[in-house]
């Protein structure tokens, strides 16, 4: 048995590294309207990184890990600074913590673990909690995690202002910075969230309230992880096929075949609701129609396309054909074309949005409460953050969810072989049951 003890050893708080009287100059950053709705929790991300080199100098590493942050900061500014009635963000020099711990085990045997719930003790604040008091909280935290034989990178990053992208982005110029090679920042496009999606000072509080209880829900989560082979994964795609869509993508047969596993999982622990919705998370900015490209625009540039399946008393979720559900998610998503999000953008568009919201409001305000799993997508992004040690040996998320966080699926990609991890965030009786599905654990490894 491997005994881990993770021993915080210093606490820091790093600034940018411009002069402070220049930041005060700097205009508060505007947040989105998307940036409003999202709710102020924490996503982790953890990079492990096995170093051999017996060269290494590890002091000299870890205090050039924090002057490359405070750095990075610079560029990136806004996440150094505190959001201020849920419309924008200053106060640029608060700066972001940042944790230094000894983690008395050799990485490889870490790494060999079946377990994931030591991972919540690698980032600096609690993953997917329902947080409190925004105004005081930080956007970013970094835990550089010292192992026998590696260092691995634990950054916990506030929903309120970065999602996946915006992660990728901040995460591949810090490493670009830790390098020298200033020439790979990826340098943030800071005022497009805003002028496409405007924020506004007077949101309905109901709104903010209905999109709260869409990513906290259920009492009692636990998470699991889940693995995913190229052979299995090329067989859902396979049992995905349909004259609609002949070539269904990965991250649509997995979110098809985990929804298919997860209402049976639901019926067998007892559960009664008649509405199943699958929400997948979709990245807006290469389906907008603007003349500059949005990659490097930071901020929540996404949605949820949701699928919404009526059951009955007597339906088995085996009736669901994997086809039909493919098909039902590939047409949810095509509606994020670029003349739907026209009506979304600018001032005008706000009518749009309001719509959306209600949209969603009717459709789980129903006698049964609906059961609603999201499903949301890390893959091609992350895997080349490189500090100079190659790419991450692996990508951890997290070890358990906040206590009231909704079903959640996080999609990444395996750093060999083309497989794929599902990290599955269920109500305890309904994970129980999942996990005792033979169809499931047919393609499914509990035990990677």
């Amino acid at each position: 048995m491997v005994k881990v003890e993770v021993s915080i050893i210093s606490r820091d708080t790093i600034k940018p590294s411009a002069d402070p009287s220049s930041l005060c100059l700097l205009e508060p950053y505007k947040l989105s309207i998307m940036d409003q709705l999202a709710p102020t929790t924490y996503v982790p991300m953890l990079f492990f990184y096995p170093i051999t080199d017996p060269n290494v100098n590890l002091p000299q590493t870890l205090t050039h890990l924090k002057n490359s942050l405070s750095q990075t900061l610079t560029v990136y500014y806004p996440f150094s600074g505190r959001t201020k009635n849920n419309l924008y963000i200053d106060d640029f020099g608060a700066g972001v913590p940042y944790l230094e711990a000894r983690v008395d085990c050799r990485m490889l045997d870490f790494l060999g673990l079946q377990g994931i719930e030591l991972l919540n003790d690698l980032v600096p604040f609690h993953s997917y909690r329902k947080e409190t008091g925004a105004e005081l909280l930080p956007l970013i935290g970094v835990q550089a995690n010292d192992f026998d034989g590696g260092i691995a990178i634990g950054v916990s990053l506030s929903h309120k202002l970065i999602d996946g992208q915006t992660a990728n982005s901040f995460l591949q110029s810090w490493a670009a910075v830790f390098r020298g090679c200033h020439d790979k920042i990826i340098h943030p496009n800071l005022s497009q969230a805003a002028l496409l999606f405007p924020p506004r000072d007077n949101l309905p509080e109901k709104y903010l309230a209905l999109m709260d209880r869409w990513w906290f829900d259920q009492p009692n989560c636990v998470t699991r992880r889940f693995v995913f082979d190229a052979k299995a994964i090329s067989a859902l795609q396979d049992k995905g096929k349909s004259e609609n869509v002949p070539k269904p993508s990965r991250v649509e047969a997995l979110t098809c075949f985990l929804w298919k596993h997860q209402m049976a999982a639901s019926r067998s622990s007892g559960t009664s609701a008649r509405l199943s919705i699958a929400v997948q998370a979709v990245n807006l900015r290469p389906r907008m129609n603007t003349q500059i490209t949005l990659d490097n625009t930071i901020g929540n540039i996404f949605w949820w396309a949701p699928v919404l399946l009526d059951l009955n008393d007597t339906e088995d979720s085996s009736d669901h054909k994997m086809c039909d559900l493919v098909n039902m998610l590939n047409e949810s998503v095509k509606e994020f074309n670029s003349d739907y999000l026209e009506t979304l953008k600018g001032e005008e568009g706000y009518g749009g949005i309001c719509d959306l919201i209600d949209l969603m409001e009717e459709g789980t305000s129903t006698e049964l409460a609906p059961e609603i799993y999201a499903f949301s997508s890390w893959t091609r992004i992350l895997n080349d953050v490189d500090f100079g040690w190659g790419k991450p040996f692996w990508i951890g998320v997290m070890g358990k969810a906040g206590p009231v966080y909704r079903n959640c699926t996080i999609f990444i990609e395996t750093q060999s072989d083309k497989g794929m991890e599902a990290w599955v965030t269920l109500d305890q009786k309904k994970m129980a049951m999942l996990e005792q599905d033979p169809q499931f654990l047919a393609l499914a490894s509990p035990k990677p």
